[in-house]
C-alpha cells in the first residue's frame, strides 16, 4: 500500500519510442507521486545524452539494477531480455509494469513467485480498448473471445511467424491473412507485434482459448484491434484504430499514454474505470 506523501521511485528499461516518451512524462511532473531514478538501454551512452536535459537525470545501469533502485519498474525493452528485468523486480518484491506481455505469458511462474515475495505484476492497456469490460465480464462466463488485428505492412515486417513461413508482405494490393490461431500462439509468432492478444488474455478467458487472426493491410494506414466478446451478461464489439509511432511502426502512440495513465492511476484520488 502505498502512503501519501511518499516519492515512488521510477525504474524504466529501455529507451525507445515508449520509454523515452514516459521518461519525460515523469521528469516534467505529470505523473504525480513518482520521480524517476534509474533507466537502463542497450547503449548506455546513447541513454545518457537523451536525458542530458533532464531537470533530474536518473541513473543509467544495467537491466538487473532497475530493481535495486526503483519501485516501479517498467519494462519497455525487447522481448528477448524480459527475464533479465522480470526477474530480479520480482525477486525483490517491486511492482512490475511489463509492455512484452506475450514474454510474460512464457514466465507466468513469475506470478506464484510474486505471491511470495509481495511483488505486483499490472498490465497497463497499451494499444487495446475494452480491458475493463472483458474483465468485468470475466467475473460471469465468456463463452468466446475473438481478436482481429490489422496492420500496415510495415508494422509486421521481419516477424519471426512471416520469416519462419516464408510469408511476404511486400507490396501487397489487398489485405492478406498472415495468421490465425490463439493468444498463445500469436505471442510467440509476433512478440513485437501483437502484445494486445496476450493482455486481452489475461484479461479474460485465457491464452488458449482467446482467437486470434492477424491481417496485413496495405489499405489502412493505423494499426487496428477489433474484439468480439460473447459472454453471460452481453456481447461487445469493440474497434480502435491506432496510429502508429514514426519511431516504431510496430508499436501505437497510444501506448505510452497507457503506461502513463496506468501510473498516474497508482496515486490519484479518483480511479474511473473497473
Amino acid at each position: 500500500m502505498i502512503s501519501k506523501g511518499d516519492v515512488i521511485r521510477l525504474g524504466i528499461a529501455g529507451l525507445g519510442a515508449i520509454g523515452m516518451k514516459v521518461a519525460r512524462a515523469v521528469d516534467r511532473g505529470d505523473i504525480p507521486g513518482f520521480r524517476l531514478t534509474a533507466v537502463s538501454a542497450n547503449d548506455k551512452d546513447r541513454a545518457k545524452a537523451r536525458i542530458a536535459d533532464f531537470q533530474t537525470p536518473p541513473e543509467v545501469t544495467g537491466l538487473a539494477g532497475l530493481s535495486e533502485r526503483a519501485d516501479v519498474v517498467v519494462d519497455c525493452a525487447p522481448a528477448s531480455v524480459f527475464a533479465e528485468v522480470a526477474g530480479p523486480a520480482i525477486a525483490r518484491g517491486r511492482c512490475l509494469m511489463p509492455l512484452s506481455v506475450g514474454a510474460l505469458l512464457e514466465h507466468m511462474d513469475l506470478v506464484d513467485q510474486a505471491t511470495q515475495t509481495g511483488a505486483r505484476i499490472i498490465v497497463p492497456s497499451g494499444a487495446m480498448l475494452g480491458l475493463d469490460t472483458v474483465r468485468a465480464m470475466a467475473v460471469g462466463t465468456i463463452h468466446r473471445v475473438v481478436l482481429q488485428t490489422r496492420k500496415p505492412p510495415a508494422g509486421l515486417a521481419d516477424a519471426p511467424h512471416l520469416v519462419k513461413n516464408n510469408i511476404e508482405i511486400e507490396n501487397l494490393t489487398e489485405a492478406k491473412r498472415v495468421f490465425k490461431g490463439t493468444a498463445g500462439e500469436a505471442a510467440k509468432a509476433f512478440p513485437a507485434n501483437v502484445n494486445v492478444a496476450a493482455a486481452l488474455a489475461l484479461a479474460g478467458i485465457g491464452p488458449e482459448r482467446t482467437e486470434v487472426e492477424v491481417w496485413a493491410d496495405p489499405a489502412i494506414d493505423r494499426n487496428r484491434q477489433s474484439v468480439t466478446i460473447e459472454s453471460d451478461t452481453g456481447e461487445a464489439v469493440m474497434t480502435i484504430n491506432n496510429i502508429p509511432s514514426e519511431e516504431n511502426p510496430r508499436t501505437g502512440k497510444i501506448v505510452a499514454n497507457s503506461v502513463i495513465a496506468a501510473l498516474q492511476r497508482m496515486t490519484a484520488p479518483l480511479v474511473a474505470g473497473t
